[in-house]
């Protein structure tokens, strides 16, 4: 007797391993891509990760106003192609399109700012906006005003005279 083949993939379908593993992480990407959704991830994806997942971005969107190079966190929330100065959900990360501004009524978002953005910032300048960016990417964005204690150089001082002058 002769073994049985394992069963052909479905053309067009992707192939299907015989165990799926439980994902780690799950991400809401929505906004400007092809496939919008609630998708489950691998610990350690990263931002580029969902928005391919969520079928790519439609045609127009250019990703300069999201790091694709962060790793997510559980129960984040990706806004693809949203407008300059909506108000961002905690943990989201946005991808605006082309020449977006990350300034709302002079008021500065931490999670969407460039560092060009940040140095506009009362004492801030090349340095300490670099590790304002360096911060949000390692730590998944900024979930709280507060945590700008947290960056290296920013005293008691500086966070005074910035938590006015940024959001999240």
């Amino acid at each position: 007797m002769e073994p049985v083949p394992p069963p052909a993939p479905v053309a067009g379908g992707p192939a299907v391993p015989s165990s799926i593993p439980t994902p780690d992480i799950t991400v809401y990407v929505t906004g400007k891509v092809r496939r919008p959704g609630v998708i489950p991830l691998p610990a350690g994806s990263r931002v580029i990760d969902a928005v391919t997942a969520a079928g790519g971005v439609l045609k127009g969107v250019k990703p300069d106003g999201l790091n694709l190079a962060r790793r997510l966190i559980d129960g984040e929330q990706i806004i693809v192609g949203a407008p300059p100065g909506l108000a961002m959900p905690l943990g989201a990360a946005t991808l605006q399109p082309s020449g977006a501004d990350a300034l709302a009524g002079g008021v500065v978002n931490l999670n969407a700012a460039t560092p060009d953005q940040l140095e506009q910032l009362p004492g801030v300048g090349e340095v300490l906006a670099r590790r304002i960016v360096e911060f949000r990417d390692t730590h998944g964005g900024f979930r709280a005003i507060d945590q700008l204690r947290a960056v290296q150089g920013i005293g008691d001082r500086k966070y005074a005279e910035l938590k006015d002058k940024v959001t999240i």
